[in-house]
């Protein structure tokens, strides 16, 4: 039996084929993504990109395979960890009037890859959170890869601790009393700032 430790992914180009019978077919892992991750506005692939999107601020390696079952989403050079959340007034679906925002900031059972268990209990792993707003209001003109349609949060964890309203989630209100909105390109510099509550 093959050993069961975590599988290291490789950094894809797009280009590897389905295979089958030893054989290449003519569908190309380039389809699969067109195919299922195409709509950015959708809930879950929207929160991936908006990863993707602050990694790219904070100078972060994309060429370091993202790791889906870390305890937080991103790190920086500086050793920063990073919780990315996301939120959106329009969605993918029908809606009869914009979404209300509001961001989840549960802490979680962390789970360690070394013995294959989860903590017994639940808390922040990130030093810092990122709460990425898509806060463009217009379904026809939305366009996820605008970075001029996002706007960005950020709070250190020990802020965000001591929340005295829920430890679960924060709105968007609360979160402007807190901390200021920023810009893409103000968010490396403010990520930097806030990790000084670390």
């Amino acid at each position: 039996m093959d050993s069961l430790d975590k599988i290291q992914a490789t950094l894809k180009t797009g280009q590897e084929k389905l295979i089958y019978n030893d054989k290449s077919l003519n569908f190309s892992l380039l389809d699969f993504w067109r195919w299922s991750v195409s709509d950015i506005l959708s809930n879950a692939t929207r929160g991936r990109f908006a990863e993707f999107i602050v990694a790219t601020a904070a100078n972060i390696d994309i060429k370091q395979i993202r790791d889906e079952w870390s305890a937080f989403d991103l790190e920086t050079h500086e050793g920063i960890k990073i919780e990315v959340k996301s939120a959106a007034y329009v969605q993918s679906w029908f809606q009869s009037k914009l979404s209300p925002i509001s961001f989840s900031t549960k802490a979680a059972f962390v789970w360690d890859s070394i013995t294959n268990k989860q903590e017994e209990t639940a808390r922040r792993s990130a030093d810092i959170y990122v709460f990425c707003l898509l806060h463009h209001p217009e379904k026809s003109t939305i366009d996820p890869l605008n970075l001029n349609h996002w706007t960005f949060y950020v709070l250190a964890t020990e802020e965000l601790n001591r929340y005295k309203r829920s430890q679960h989630s924060i709105t968007l209100n609360s979160l402007r009393r807190l901390t200021n909105e920023v810009c893409y390109y103000e968010l490396n510099q403010q990520i930097i700032e806030k990790s000084s509550f670390v």
